[in-house]
């Protein structure tokens, strides 16, 4: 932790150290104003707002890995503490909402600190951006909303928008000052204004200046407008200790600081992962989560309401280049001087000054951009974003980010349930699968329907699933293959469903085939009954793999090349719903030693080896029965409930077979020997293919077949030996098929 520390502060160089240090002080002069109007919107007198831009400044800046991220009293949790004061019936700045508020921000503490135990900064995850940026543009409406008529000499509101714009209408008709309402909008025009060709300079300490310093001139007080009281130096003559509330009122305060710690750990959580994103450098979620909680059980301790990441202040100091937390220590440090030595000096500050600062504050924290790339680029994630900010409008800050979170899984769950789908089908000359509708030289594979389906099949998909590939067949089709490398996962339901397809097909004499998707769906498919789909071969590792065994070798045959159409019009119309749903590249292809790999093992796991002993043992039975010509074993294959097998795995039943003649040995040699050949003949043929597609995977295979011939010499030596007996006349078989291969072996054999 010390060397952490020493890193965090003394590794930049000393100019850079004067600039945060600077920017500290900027930091501290914004916040004068601003955490003063968000104190009195929590509920506070205003100069809570500057005790709380202290001590829970200090402690964030000693425990966060953000370099520049600004903490204090901020709009969010104020206005939703102000919220809580409000329901209990309190006034603003009473005493009742004085003793209440530090036990908010206790409360709020205590669940960021249950957050941090529970590791709560990875759930941030599941609130999407425009959940976020149209509940923090809520709640800076909201607030504004409360501030205007302070504007023109009113007092804040309180509720819901409905409520604030009559509030305002109220104030309007019977306290509306001219000469308040000029002064605070020319604050504002001349903060956005200035924001906007001098970004560097921090016009709102300026202005809170030049108000403050006109006072005594101008007489503001005697013109009718009204001046912030006066504030006491220091800090408050005893700590606050916050005492819990009734039994009665304990759960609704619970629930209140439960939503505040949610958007502190969202909105400064998003806010400073966005900032080290930009910057190159890795947040440490959960010590800042642990950082918030420290601030905020602090800030109770000086009777401050819940403190918060600011991005409206964090913006205006990442003008100035600043890059470690001296940031937080110089505006601490500073705020203490300006409590001590120049508090008597705020009471010279225009209310309608100060109203306009913290207004423009709000304004720049609005996400407007946002809904208008929005509306551009998505208009689903449009309507959510607004739903969030009208909800925390019309309906509460709780509320509204209920109703922006509802949507945003609501299009999760949407999107699932119509995923990205297409048919393939294949181009003359290259290489691989492609989108027909996206290629138009792309053809279908001739009697076949190859489906790509974009997304994890559940319940409330596979009827999208199996109606559009039931819309696809013809009456010529005769087989069905699934692109599954989108299917993560799937469900119970979608496994029967598989098995119900599956059989239809059947019956109507095509074969299906699902392939490409990662082993664990395998393990899925066998949890939930469908075995049957893995032992009967319907399950395949690659495309390539589920058309060899439909009889088909590459090139595979286009239905143009029989002078058909291409497409059905049932396609064509399919394809047009789904018509931006996959991009133009190849979806899978045939290189070097891809298909070669254990396929039994992927598709079956701990089951492979029952299987592989009854695909031997149905083999045997097959050859036995057949004219032991070079293409008996491939149609030896399709007499096993499995079909075609991968070369990696062929491999490894004829081990199985030839210990199977062994026993048969003994019986009938004669019968034995011809296997015995006809297996070496096979074994010469596929390692031959194998060397010349990718010598690397034969290496593999050398490496898994060592270590199979020890495992069968600890079991039974004599089986063993009689292996290895015919090992060196197997050389003489492979030397006529691939001499280079059969070099390779004899070097293994002297060196074993």
């Amino acid at each position: 932790m010390k060397q952490e520390l020493l890193q965090k502060y003394f590794s930049h160089p000393p100019r850079q150290i004067l600039r945060d240090l600077l920017g500290g002080v900027v930091t501290a002069m914004i916040s004068i104003p601003i955490s003063m109007g968000y104190a009195q919107i929590a509920g506070l007198p205003m100069e809570y707002g500057l005790y709380g831009s202290v001590f829970p400044i200090l402690l964030f800046g000693l425990l966060t890995s953000s370099r520049d991220f600004v903490f204090g009293v901020d709009a969010a949790p104020a206005a939703l503490t102000g919220a809580a004061v409000a329901s209990f019936g309190f006034a603003a700045a009473s005493p009742e909402a004085a003793a209440l508020v530090p036990t908010i921000s206790l409360l709020t503490a205590g669940w960021l600190l249950l957050f941090y135990f529970l590791k709560a900064g990875r759930v941030v995850q599941y609130i999407s951006g425009p959940v976020m940026s149209g509940f923090v543009t809520g709640i800076c409406l909201t607030i504004i909303l409360m501030q205007v008529p302070k504007l023109f000499g009113g007092s804040a509101g309180s509720g819901e928008a409905p409520e604030l714009i009559l509030h305002i209408i109220t104030q309007g008709a019977g306290s509306f000052h001219l000469l308040s309402f000029l002064l605070g909008l020319a604050t504002v025009a001349v903060i956005l204004i200035g924001k906007r060709f001098c970004p560097k300079v921090p016009l709102s300490v300026v202005v809170m200046v030049i108000g403050a310093a006109l006072t005594p001139i101008v007489r503001w007080e005697e013109l009718g407008v009204r001046l912030l009281p006066a504030v006491s130096r220091g800090f408050p003559s005893s700590l606050t200790l916050p005492m819990l509330p009734a039994v009665d009122t304990l759960s609704d305060l619970l629930f209140s600081s439960l939503s505040i710690a949610a958007v502190i750990l969202s909105e400064s959580l998003l806010a400073s992962k966005g900032n080290a994103m930009k910057d190159g450098y890795k947040l440490k979620n959960n010590r800042e989560v642990l950082a918030y909680a420290a601030a905020n059980a602090a800030g109770a301790l000086v009777g401050c309401c819940p403190t918060n990441g600011s991005v409206s202040r964090t913006g205006i100091v990442r003008q100035f280049g600043v890059k470690s937390q001296w940031l937080s220590v110089s505006a601490g440090l500073c705020m203490v001087v300006i409590l001590y030595a120049a508090a008597p000096l705020i009471a010279f500050l225009p209310v309608p000054i100060l109203t306009a600062i913290v207004i423009s504050a709000l304004i720049g924290a609005c996400e407007f951009k946002e809904p208008v790339h929005l509306f551009k680029t998505c208009r689903t994630e449009f309507f959510i974003y607004a739903a969030a900010a009208l909800g925390v409008l019309l309906l509460g800050t709780v509320y509204g980010v209920a109703v922006g979170v509802l949507l945003s899984f609501l299009a999760v769950i949407a999107r699932a349930v119509t995923p990205p789908r297409a048919f393939l089908g294949v181009v003359r000359g290259r290489e691989g699968f492609y989108p027909l509708d996206r290629n138009s030289e792309a053809r279908p594979v001739r009697h076949t329907v190859i489906y790509r389906f974009g997304g994890n099949l559940f319940f409330a998909n596979c009827e999208t699933f199996r109606s559009d590939i039931e819309s696809a067949l013809e009456e010529d089709t005769k087989v069905v293959v699934v692109h599954g490398g989108a299917i993560g996962s799937l469900d119970v339901t979608a496994a029967k469903q598989l098995l119900l397809l599956q059989e239809e097909l059947e019956r109507r004499g095509v074969r299906f085939y699902l392939t490409e998707h990662i082993g664990e769906v395998n393990d899925l498919l066998r949890q939930y009954g469908a075995q049957r789909l893995l032992q009967s071969g319907c399950v395949r590792m690659t495309m390539e793999l589920a058309l060899r065994d439909a009889g088909m070798k590459y090139p595979f045959p286009a239905e143009e090349e029989t002078g058909k159409a291409s497409l059905s019009p049932q396609k064509r119309k399919l394809l047009r719903v789904n018509r931006s749903s996959i991009g133009e590249g190849r979806l899978s292809g045939r290189y070097p030693g891809k298909g070669i790999r254990a396929e039994l093992e992927w598709a079956l796991g701990k089951d492979a080896d029952a299987l592989k002993d009854s695909l031997a043992d149905d083999l045997l039975e097959a050859l036995t029965t057949m004219d032991l010509t070079e293409q008996a074993f491939e149609a030896a294959e399709k007499h096993t409930r499995w079909g075609r097998i991968n070369l990696f795995d062929e491999d490894e039943l004829i081990d199985r077979l030839e210990l199977r003649l062994y026993a048969m040995a003994r019986r009938d040699p004669q019968r034995s020997a011809r296997l015995e050949a006809f297996l070496e003949e096979r074994r010469a043929h596929i390692e031959a293919k194998m060397w010349r597609m990718d010598p690397n995977v034969l290496q593999r295979l050398m490496l898994h077949r060592r270590h199979q011939a020890r495992e069968l010499q600890k079991k039974d030596p004599a089986a063993f030996a009689w292996l290895q007996s015919r090992r060196s006349r197997y050389i003489e078989v492979l030397e006529k098929t691939c001499p280079e291969l059969a070099e390779q072996y004899r070097k293994e054999t002297n060196e074993n």
